[in-house]
């Protein structure tokens, strides 16, 4: 029970954090929440930027108060995370964050993909460390109430594994990927990436007739689908060749060219955690990724939210491709 209640005052506590983040609007209040700027600096700015007209940015850049590179970066993340969090409502439910009747944990959601598994797989052990994605800093849950996209694939997956058809396409999906079977883990992330990157992406609304589902491995390798549609499928694919649970996590994420949210697969190899993508060819180490920010990510274990580390500010940069 203590650990019970541990847990849910460590999720309540996530959950704030983003809500107070989503309800700030100003400039000034988001840079005294990330401990950027105090709150008497802020108040003399403010008055300063009153009697002079100026915005409080260029007040603040005018005084050293705030670099500036620091105030463009506050902005953008903010517009992102408010940008991103309005296109996943769908997806994430308020309601449910705050709290409800039914508790969705890791230990509750059965392991499907183990049901595809190919006998003697390649085991890997656990990483002693899994590295902060894309520099952020991660706050992580083990309940998985509000994420019912996640859960509710998971069901409909089981399901679909005990009818003729879902089997046979699921056996069918797997002989394109047992040749990788026992190569290192290097080789079968790039195999599976090329693998699944062929199927043809299609809108959720084109498919489903909605805005976003997320589809079965046999509804996408049938159908076709969208960014969350291609990750699914290759962790699947990476869950049947051996690879464990705690080495790989769905990552929502905002694309910072196109100014939309995304869904990627995270693989963490012994060479560090690799960027599976349908909108990018190859494997990437994350390293080399700028114009991603992450959100949260997830996995059958529990998910983490994303927020940028306080202090010095990285600005984001475009990364060619």
């Amino acid at each position: 029970m203590g650990q019970s209640n541990h847990e849910n005052k460590a999720y309540k506590g996530i959950l704030s954090g983003l809500k107070i983040r989503l309800h700030k609007n100003r400039l000034g209040e988001l840079l005294v929440l990330d401990g950027l700027l105090s709150h008497s600096d802020l108040q003399k700015a403010l008055v300063s930027s009153k009697s002079s007209g100026k915005t409080l940015g260029s007040v603040l850049i005018e005084d050293r108060l705030v670099d500036r590179n620091v105030i463009r970066q506050t902005l953008i993340e903010q517009f992102a995370l408010r940008l991103t969090m309005a296109a996943l409502t769908v997806f994430i439910s308020f309601a449910g964050m705050a709290g409800g009747s039914k508790t969705a944990k890791a230990a509750s959601i059965k392991d499907v993909p183990a049901r595809v598994a190919f006998q003697q797989a390649a085991a890997y052990a656990p990483m002693s460390a899994y590295p902060k994605l894309f520099g952020s800093t991660e706050k992580q849950s083990s309940s998985l109430t509000a994420f019912t996209k996640w859960t509710d694939m998971f069901s409909r997956f089981d399901a679909a594994l005990n009818t003729a058809s879902g089997s046979e396409t699921m056996s069918q999906f797997k002989s394109q990927i047992e040749f990788l079977r026992g190569m290192p883990m290097n080789q079968m992330v790039e195999g599976v990436n090329n693998v699944v990157n062929r199927i043809s992406y299609i809108s959720d609304s084109n498919i489903y007739g909605k805005s976003d589902y997320w589809a079965t491995p046999m509804e996408f390798v049938k159908n076709g689908g969208d960014c969350e549609d291609f990750a699914i499928t290759k962790y699947v694919a990476l869950r049947a060749l051996g690879v464990p649970e705690e080495r790989m996590r769905i990552l929502i994420l905002q694309d910072m060219q196109k100014n939309i949210p995304h869904a990627i697969l995270i693989v963490y190899t012994d060479n560090g955690p690799m960027l599976l993508d349908n909108q990018i060819k190859s494997v990437t180490p994350v390293e080399r990724v700028s114009h991603y920010k992450p959100i949260f990510s997830i996995n059958r274990e529990g998910w983490w939210l994303h927020t940028k580390p306080k202090g010095n500010v990285t600005v984001v940069a475009a990364a060619s491709r």
